[in-house]
């Protein structure tokens, strides 16, 4: 028994500590950019509601089929009469009580109207495409919306890197100040420059750390992630990639893109629904042939020739087929009026066609001009920083010597440290207009580069 319990102790132990580990690691989780990503486009609402507009169209595009199938329909009754009525199996008269029964189906199939079935159908196959591209255009949106968002999360978490790193070298320079100004070396004054400096510090590590929080809870609104408190990214040091695409010139991208990019392609696609919104107005001046197929039977319990139920059904059937042919005549202009109300739709989605191509073709040239700006700055921002850093040992050579005083030290420190924030910001932002660059000249979401 106690080497069973032993045992038992031993299992339970080793159950709670796998469960402490594996809990703890789910809190300690960080999430990487393609991660974020993926979630988001598998739990974003605006993506979840064009995926519906998919299965909608789907759905229109089943009814769309159902239009050729022929329609079927059965009916039965069960009556009991009394008084004078007439007697079902005979067609006359009687004054009697009796209780009949009929049953029979029908069926009809649309032979030829006006082409408007078919029509259907191919406008169904146009807007399953349209909402298809819609769904994709949503998707581009949604990732660099979140790359945006995570990029700038890092941009936040590596500023206050920057803030720490100078914090930690202020916290020595205090130190060794102290020294000096006990020392003679350097008036009082320059220690308290130095204490200021640090106390500046300390404040923006504090704002720092507040931005890096807003931009995680903003990130984790996107991902519809509630636990705003243990969601956290992976602090990848993100490198540039993709800078071989701004070797293109704009107008190879603008062409690419008009190629590849889903506004084009909406708006392509509801262009021509607009059109066969025309074709099908105009079938409503044709005349529509239908077919039908009837049969019928009855049976009632005062027969005369005293038949039973089944023989009765056998005897009483009856057989009613033909065609209907329906010729438009006079309708007060209503199908013309439809016609042209269709017409002028197709007109709307030219223009709005034409406004997607201006609009890409500005979008796409202001993206490649933003990426050529954000590639100069980031460049001019690493030779500024070389600079600074130069200027930054120049100075705290000279500090320590007693040559220059405790203000301009913390002036040539502050430069520094705005150098490096710098090339922080630009560096993400260079990458960031890189993806858009990307996805204009059609690389999908799950091939870009970080």
């Amino acid at each position: 028994m106690y080497f069973t319990s032993t045992i038992m102790r031993k299992i339970i132990f080793l159950a709670c500590f796998l469960f402490i580990g594996i809990y703890t690691h789910a809190q300690e989780k960080r999430w990487t950019l393609q991660e974020c990503v993926a979630y988001a486009l598998e739990n974003n609402i605006s993506v979840k509601q064009s995926e519906l507009d998919v299965e909608a169209s789907a759905i229109d595009r089943s009814d769309a089929i159902g239009n050729f199938i022929p329609s079927l329909s059965s009916q039965m009754s069960l009556t009991s009469n009394s008084g004078l009525s007439i007697n079902p199996t005979t067609n006359r008269f009687e004054n009697t009580r009796f209780t009949s029964f009929s049953g029979g189906a029908t069926t009809a199939l649309t032979i030829f109207d006006g082409l408007r079935n078919y029509r259907q159908f191919q406008r169904s196959k146009l807007t399953q495409l349209a909402s298809e591209y819609s769904l994709e255009l949503m998707k581009d949106d949604i990732a660099l919306f979140v790359a945006n968002s995570y990029l700038q999360v890092l941009f936040n978490k590596q500023s206050l890197e920057v803030l720490i790193s100078q914090n930690a070298v202020t916290t020595e320079q205090l130190e060794r100040t102290q020294e000096l100004v006990d020392a003679g070396v350097l008036p009082s004054g320059d220690l308290l420059e130095i204490e200021a400096t640090n106390a500046n510090e300390l404040q923006r590590m504090v704002v720092a750390e507040n931005n890096i929080k807003i931009s995680l809870i903003s990130l984790a609104q996107t991902l519809l992630i509630k636990d705003y408190e243990n969601f956290d990214i992976a602090e990848d040091d993100y490198d540039v990639f993709g800078a071989e695409i701004l070797t293109k010139t704009p107008s190879e991208l603008i062409e690419r893109a008009r190629e590849e990019r889903f506004e084009i392609k909406v708006a392509e696609e509801n262009k021509k629904i607009a059109e066969k919104d025309v074709e099908i107005a105009r079938g409503a001046y044709w005349p529509t042939i239908n077919a039908f197929f009837n049969y019928n039977t009855r049976y009632a319990n005062n027969d005369p020739f005293s038949r039973d139920f089944t023989t009765q059904l056998y005897e009483n059937d009856g057989t009613t087929y033909g065609l209907q042919l329906n010729i438009p005549v006079l309708n007060g202009f209503a199908v013309r009026n439809q016609v042209q109300r269709n017409k002028v739709n197709v007109q709307r989605a030219e223009y709005r066609l034409e406004q997607a191509e201006l609009d890409l073709e500005a979008n796409v040239y202001q993206a490649y001009v933003d990426a050529k700006g954000a590639f100069r700055s980031y460049e001019a921002a690493l030779v500024a920083l070389n600079a600074q850093e130069q200027a930054y040992s120049y100075a705290t050579e000279r500090f320590d010597v007693g040559l220059t005083n405790g203000f301009e030290f913390s002036q040539a420190k502050s430069r520094l440290e705005n150098a490096q924030t710098e090339v922080v910001r630009t560096k993400y932002d260079y990458i960031f207009k890189l993806k858009v660059i990307e996805l204009y000249f059609g690389i999908p979401v799950t091939d870009l580069k970080f």
